[in-house]
């Protein structure tokens, strides 16, 4: 579980994250929305240790986020950040050893050379792990990036926005993947979406954030409705009932 007590973060007298209550059960997946600023990735990078925290807790698999030793919290939570620019040309299979580093240091063994090629695998990967990062399609290139923090081998995995710059057929292909890692690897995926019937149709919850604070978290049910996602998103919203499920309908 990830498990946040009054959390905030101050960025101004009039701009700030929080405070922020919030239990995230372990495994599946809990997809983070709202409208453009309204905190999401600021409250996930919170989550990661990749952003301090003016006031609170977090904890993740009941370890204090702040106060666990960075060697040991790379053992529990993996993060993937949007901006994802190596300056070095690096190989799939390359990219991906960069995940086993808090096991490793550095040094790949046979274990690790095991667990980067069954992350390579789950990605599909297979054929393209001895190409280069920039001789791939965006597509591809984003899931040699998951396939790296996947490798990391940590029961929380954090992603934001891994579906951005990515067109329908490989956003669909992205999401299927993840719902596979928390199936059947039994990881717990948190991940920052823009499009709430992606988080509707993959997610098991779906945490709604809203002027840096969380306004709703429940099932796709509870959350897929009309009042919720008008007051939300602040524009009038539409549920219907699709043949996979429920989908929003902006007019």
């Amino acid at each position: 579980m990830i498990h946040l007590t009054d959390v905030r973060k101050d960025y101004s007298d009039t701009v700030a994250i929080g405070p922020v209550d919030l239990q995230i059960p372990a495994g599946g997946v809990t997809a983070l929305v709202g409208p453009n600023g309204a905190g999401k990735s600021t409250l996930l990078t919170m989550i990661g240790r990749l952003l301090g925290l003016d006031a609170g807790t977090i904890e993740i698999g009941g370890y204090d986020v702040v106060r666990t030793p960075s060697k040991d919290l790379a053992k529990i939570v993996s993060v993937l950040r949007q901006e994802n620019h190596f300056i070095t040309r690096l190989t799939v299979r390359q990219l991906v050893g960069f995940g086993r580093f808090p096991h490793s240091k550095g040094r790949l063994n046979v274990e690790d050379e095991r667990v980067i090629s069954e992350a390579i695998d789950f990605l599909g990967l297979s054929e393209l792990e001895g190409r280069y990062l920039d001789e791939l399609s965006g597509g591809q290139r984003q899931r040699a990036y998951v396939a790296m923090v996947l490798a990391q081998d940590t029961d929380y995995v954090l992603l934001d926005e891994p579906l951005n710059n990515l067109d329908m057929r490989h956003s669909v292909q992205m999401m299927q993947h993840l719902r596979r890692a928390a199936a059947e690897l039994g990881r717990t995926i948190v991940i920052v979406l823009h499009d709430i019937n992606f988080a509707g149709h993959y997610a098991d919850h779906i945490c709604a954030v809203k002027d840096g604070r969380v306004v709703q978290f429940g099932t796709p049910d509870e959350i897929m409705t009309d009042a919720v996602l008008s007051d939300v998103f602040e524009t009038p919203v539409q549920v219907v009932d699709g043949p996979r499920g429920r989908l929003a309908v902006y007019y």
